[in-house]
């Protein structure tokens, strides 16, 4: 946005910034982080080989690994790669019930 009006007006970065509502120091800010490139990939291979696996646990394996990576950093990634932990299909009623329980209230008398 400032190059474009410092190219079209013919002003300086200060003019430029002045005439927009930008800060000279955001124009000329360059980020210090390091890639991720390599964090993303192993994030999409634990994925690929974990399906039921969300980003919290991805994060302990990652630290056990040694990454030494944020649980945050590793919810953005997650995130920005799509990565979602499918919620499970509920089950119908009556099943995952253990045989021989206890009947049910009405049949006791």
């Amino acid at each position: 946005m400032v190059d474009h009006a410092r190219s079209t007006w013919r002003v300086s970065i200060r003019r430029a910034c002045r005439a927009l509502p930008v800060e000279r120091s955001t124009y000329h800010y360059r980020s210090r982080r390091a890639g991720q490139a390599q964090l993303t990939e192993r994030i999409k291979e634990i994925a690929a080989t974990r399906v039921r696996y969300g980003y919290r646990r991805i994060h302990v394996l990652l630290r056990r690994d040694g990454w030494r990576v944020n649980a945050k950093r590793v919810y953005r990634l997650y995130r920005e790669m799509g990565l979602q932990l499918r919620p499970q299909d509920a089950q119908a009623p009556g099943e995952g019930q253990a045989a021989g329980g206890p009947p049910p209230c009405d049949t006791i008398q």
